[in-house]
């Protein structure tokens, strides 16, 4: 069956404009702080809190089977506004910190609506070449997620406001882009009834298991990497007053060579196999987190060129991973088995991203960013499991 050109490129355009929503609180973390006198502790717990609104989010789209049961495009639509909505909440200056974990909680909500709803209207598009085109649509993912961080050098004589209004706008163009111009998939087949058994029968696939748990240990480092990319650059100029990264600008860049990375990869598994090189990328950057606290002590150049190079690593195995979830999957709970496998996936986010932040209270050591091995290391293990 033939597929417009034009499909992906808009899906991968809706899902870069959406996912802007993610780290939007981050790119304007320290003006939050100041502005709403917030504690030195409030990273962790705003970015554990879009976390935790994804779970959630996550959670009921799967025990519902939301994406199965109703038009995907509807569905990313609906999610995308009121997504940006709470997302532009924050803007309301009688905030506390209740308040604003609660705007980011709902902003995580709704992006449970967009991120693995987008792959399930890719994957109803795409049976052959899923991997490239998840590839392609991951590195939006990416994209989106470090661009608050550009944004906000882009706009800094501007006020921090200025980042989330146009995060917000971005993310309703995402919207209506899915709304008006990519209808429903030709591989999708409907869910007519509400199944909760479906919430736990994907996991009874042995191979569908062991690319979750692959997902699971690449989730562990993911996130708490990203959250912590400005901590990492921020600690560097300390112990080095003679260097003053740019710490928005190279944040955006770590992060976002990661988009590029997802693209490679996606084209170097269609020679090599998705498990094969989903593999391989675990495993170089478990070695990443291995050899971080060392990294400190080297001169400027090759600090930002390791952060450069574990911002690729850390991400190009996502859609490869994400490809082996929805192959191994039955086609009429597709969406279920990629939503579930998100909200496990990110519940484990916030155990990495909270034990880091509790630890850089406790200890001021460097060492403390080798326990993100742990994540790779149990991937790796699950991956060996799969029969293909």
């Amino acid at each position: 069956m033939k597929i417009s050109k034009h499909i992906l490129p808009l899906i991968v355009i809706a899902q870069f404009c959406c996912t802007s929503l993610w780290f939007a609180g981050n790119g304007v973390m320290s003006e939050l702080v100041i502005t709403y006198n917030l504690p030195p502790s409030a990273l962790g717990h705003l970015t554990s809190a879009v976390q935790l609104g994804f779970i959630l989010g996550t959670l009921i789209f799967a025990v519902l089977s939301i994406a199965d049961r109703f038009s995907p495009s509807r569905v990313f639509f609906v999610s995308a506004i009121l997504g940006a909505v709470f997302n532009l909440a924050i803007i309301w200056e009688a905030h506390s910190l209740s308040t604003l974990l609660l705007c980011r909680v709902m902003t995580g909500f709704f992006l449970a609506g967009i991120y693995p709803v987008g792959m399930k209207i890719a994957a109803d598009y795409y049976k052959t070449g899923l991997g490239k085109s998840l590839g392609f649509l991951v590195g939006a993912l990416v994209l989106g997620t470090a661009f608050p961080h550009l944004l906000k050098e882009l706009t800094d004589a501007l006020l921090w406001k200025t980042v989330l209004i146009v995060t917000s706008s971005l993310a309703l163009l995402g919207g209506v882009l899915i709304m008006l111009l990519v209808p429903d998939g030709p591989y999708r087949q409907t869910q007519r009834n509400l199944k909760f058994s479906a919430f736990f029968q994907v996991f009874r696939n042995r191979n569908f298991r062991a690319a979750a748990f692959g997902y699971f240990g690449h989730m562990w480092e993911l996130y708490a990497f990203w959250a912590f990319v400005p901590v990492l650059l921020q600690t560097y100029n300390l112990t080095h007053p003679e260097v003053t990264f740019n710490v928005s600008l190279w944040s955006f860049l770590i992060i976002g060579i990661g988009g590029l990375s997802c693209v490679l990869g996606g084209y170097i598994s269609q020679r090599k196999g998705t498990k094969t090189t989903a593999s391989v990328a675990l495993l170089l950057s478990c070695t990443c987190c291995l050899a971080v606290p060392w990294m400190f002590a080297l001169e400027s150049d090759v600090f930002i060129g390791f952060l450069l190079l574990w911002g690729m690593l850390v991400i190009a195995d996502s859609p490869l991973l994400s490809t082996l979830v929805a192959q191994s999957a039955p086609a009429e709970v597709k969406g279920t088995a990629l939503t579930i496998v998100n909200c496990i996936g990110f519940a484990i986010t916030i155990v990495s991203i909270q034990l880091l932040s509790s630890l850089m209270l406790w200890a001021s050591s460097n060492f403390i960013y080798t326990l993100l091995a742990i994540g790779p290391l149990l991937g790796l293990t699950a991956l060996r499991k799969k029969v293909k």
